[in-house]
């Protein structure tokens, strides 16, 4: 009897624990990003007054929880950006220096995790912002302050796993075209060949009803596909690409021979507009993924050999094309077609009808099987060209005529 009421007691006080923990990590969560996407920091852009604030902070917490310094000044790491006046020019706009936040955990291992994620974000939005109103701040909590709060609690949960090394770096100058993580990649601070492999998060704090989750790089080792299916324990319903290149900072580890993983929850209409706010992060959803990420980390401790495969890089052969429908795609979309997640205001498919949830499935004669069909359709048109474009909505297909502006 006495034995049976201490197990039902061991169970009631971890059970405490467990949801302590939680506890802990969310309002921890909550509490980070509140402070990364303030207006304090005016947007983090980056070489700005708004990101030495948030590289202070974030330094402040690597010391804090005993991480060792590993820029080259510190936690800290500079590099140099230049900015060009636009993609489409070779043309310098300015040169700006950024800094990378880097701490480590030394638990003298053969193989050491990377954990990443960028804090820059786009300042007042003079540079690559969606927004057409007033010049405002863009705080960016979906982008990226979420994925620095992971990054974060990893950093301190992490202590307690003692099976390899770990490395944590939060990035700048990513919005510009992934200049820090391509500046650590080339100059590390660690012999990157003994890297296990490297985990990104980026826009990870809009975790839908859902739990819809994207991993993206899953090809860049055999070993990703049964570890993250095994590891999915909290039920997500996983869309996963291949490919180790793509727009985040995966790509510069991706190019070091690094098997990568890249956590996304999905754009939405706030993605890079000054609307991207704290009271719209899905927490409960960010703690998720940070245990499952814990859980990918404990369980890859059964695998001897993770190796390192080289991808079909999708980017390299996407079309270039001129006009856009004005929509935001869904990225979580698995399906036939390339399903519309958003409208912007004033551009052509809202005038001519196309709506939220409409999925493009042919852009005049070409058909629209996927996202590279659909970049593909574009690709045939120019401004003031004129065609039908087709959409399933619900269990009707409709045809748009429509005007590229």
């Amino acid at each position: 009897m006495k034995k049976t009421i201490f197990y039902i007691l061991f169970l009631s006080i971890s059970s405490c624990n467990i949801d302590t923990d939680k506890d802990l990590i969310v309002n921890k969560m909550i509490d980070e990003v509140t402070y990364l996407s303030s207006d304090l920091l005016e947007g983090r852009a980056t070489g700005s007054d708004g990101e030495k604030l948030a590289a202070d902070f974030i330094q402040s917490k690597f010391k804090e929880y005993g991480l060792l310094e590993k820029g080259t000044n510190g936690y800290l790491q500079s590099f140099e950006a230049m900015i060009k006046e636009n993609p489409h020019t070779n043309k310098i706009k300015e040169e700006i220096t950024g800094t990378n936040v880097v701490g480590y955990i030394d638990n003298n291992q053969e193989e050491t995790i990377i954990i990443g994620a960028h804090y820059d974000h786009l300042g007042y939005g003079d540079f690559g912002s969606l927004h057409t109103g007033e010049r405002a701040i863009h705080n960016g909590a979906d982008d990226n302050s979420s994925g620095v709060s992971i990054l974060l609690n990893l950093a301190y949960s992490l202590k307690k796993n003692l099976e390899y090394n770990y490395l944590f770096i939060a990035f700048s100058g990513e919005e510009h075209g992934l200049y820090g993580s391509s500046y650590y990649a080339k100059n590390p601070t660690i012999d990157l060949s003994s890297s296990r492999f490297m985990l990104n998060f980026d826009m990870v704090g809009r975790l839908n009803e859902d739990k819809t989750l994207a991993i993206n790089g899953i090809g860049t080792s055999n070993r990703w596909d049964e570890l993250i299916k095994k590891s999915n324990t909290i039920n997500f319903k996983l869309t996963t690409t291949a490919s180790g290149v793509g727009p985040s900072d995966h790509t510069s580890f991706y190019l070091q021979d690094v098997p990568v993983l890249h956590f996304f929850t999905g754009q939405h209409e706030d993605y890079h507009r000054p609307s991207d706010d704290v009271e719209k992060i899905n927490f409960e959803g960010m703690y998720s993924i940070f245990k499952y990420a814990e859980t990918i980390i404990q369980n890859s401790t059964d695998i001897e050999d993770f190796d390192f495969v080289e991808t079909k890089s999708e980017s390299t052969t996407s079309p270039n094309f001129k006009v856009t429908l004005g929509v935001m795609p869904d990225y979580l979309y698995s399906g036939e077609g390339m399903r519309i997640d958003g409208i912007s205001k004033g551009r052509t498919a809202e005038k001519y009808g196309i709506q939220k949830g409409d999925i493009v499935i042919k852009i005049g004669e070409i058909e629209v099987p996927d996202m590279m069909g659909y970049m593909t359709g574009l690709s045939k048109h120019e401004k003031g060209d004129s065609t039908i474009v087709i959409v399933n909505r619900g269990n009707k297909k409709i045809e748009f005529p429509v005007v590229f502006q």
